[in-house]
């Protein structure tokens, strides 16, 4: 069973990079390294507005998580886009990966680019990431957007929990992750100790807390696969805390969302550009 899931995860991995290395190829207004917390945070500025912070997946960069995306979002909105710790353009750091350290990274970047508040998305890592950054500290999130991920472990089902137990560094090598590692990089010789970080930190359960997501004050539109591997009766309590899952006829419309995307998995659903942006476009007017 390892092995098959170890085999099925790289093989959606080589899909969607290869499949987002197709996008529109947009230079940023403003890019650098925000200085937060003990280690240097690299950013992209796109466009001009209200502002998106975009938050991206596990072992991905900007362009390969968001790159289909910018180049729309950004017409209208000052998109703001984060590669985390190790992650793209930062450097590697030995400093322990977590959650609620990711998050604090993020507002510090905010704080180092003067963004009081800002509409934050985030995919799966960065999603979690994007729950802790809301509960944190709410009055720096206007909206949140929350695309198949989940606030605790327990979030998603156990086959993939159980994925990562046993996997090892070089089942990334040969792959379009290390190939974009490779190519930005600040220094490639990280590549293993980043993916041994990583492997750690996927291996540590987290729990934002029920408590503290039910106090989030901001809409939250939650966009999930049918089978992207979140537990989907967790994504529907997840849901209720946020003050969903009622009768929308016998009272008002509740300010968070839900959409199930039919027929997709958690690689897939990142591929649907057309449908999540137009899932974005609704809930961020």
């Amino acid at each position: 069973m390892k092995n098959l899931l170890r085999s099925v995860l790289l093989i959606a991995i080589i899909v969607f990079t290869a499949s987002q290395s197709n996008g529109q190829q947009l230079k940023p207004s403003a890019s650098g390294y925000a200085p937060v917390n003990g280690i240097k945070v690299y950013y992209e500025v796109y466009g001009a507005g209200r502002p998106l912070v975009l938050l991206h997946g596990a072992f991905y960069t900007i362009e390969m998580n968001w790159g289909q995306l910018i180049p729309e979002l950004s017409k209208t909105r000052k998109v703001i886009a984060i590669e985390m710790q190790g992650h793209g353009h930062t450097p590697y750091s030995d400093r322990k990966l977590d959650i609620a350290a990711l998050a604090s990274d993020v507002e510090g970047v905010m704080n180092y680019l003067r963004v009081d508040s800002a509409d934050v998305a985030g995919y799966s890592m960065g999603g979690s990431i994007a729950y802790q950054l809301a509960a944190r500290n709410p009055k720096r999130v206007r909206k949140l957007v929350i695309i198949s991920s989940t606030y605790k472990t327990n979030g998603w089902l156990p086959v993939i929990n159980n994925g990562f137990k046993g996997f090892k560094p070089e089942f990334f090598n040969n792959t379009p992750i290390k190939t974009a590692y490779d190519a930005v990089a600040p220094d490639k010789t990280k590549w293993i100790k980043f993916v041994e970080q990583m492997i750690v930190f996927a291996g540590e359960p987290f729990d934002v807390g029920e408590a503290n997501i039910a106090k989030i004050t901001s809409p939250v539109l939650l966009i999930s696969g049918d089978n992207d591997g979140l537990d989907k009766v967790e994504l529907m309590k997840t849901y209720q805390l946020l003050g969903g899952g009622v009768s929308a006829d016998l009272g008002p419309m509740p300010k968070s969302h839900l959409a199930v995307v039919p027929s997709q998995s958690h690689v897939s659903l990142m591929m649907q550009t057309k449908t999540i942006l137009g899932y974005l476009d609704d809930f961020l007017k």
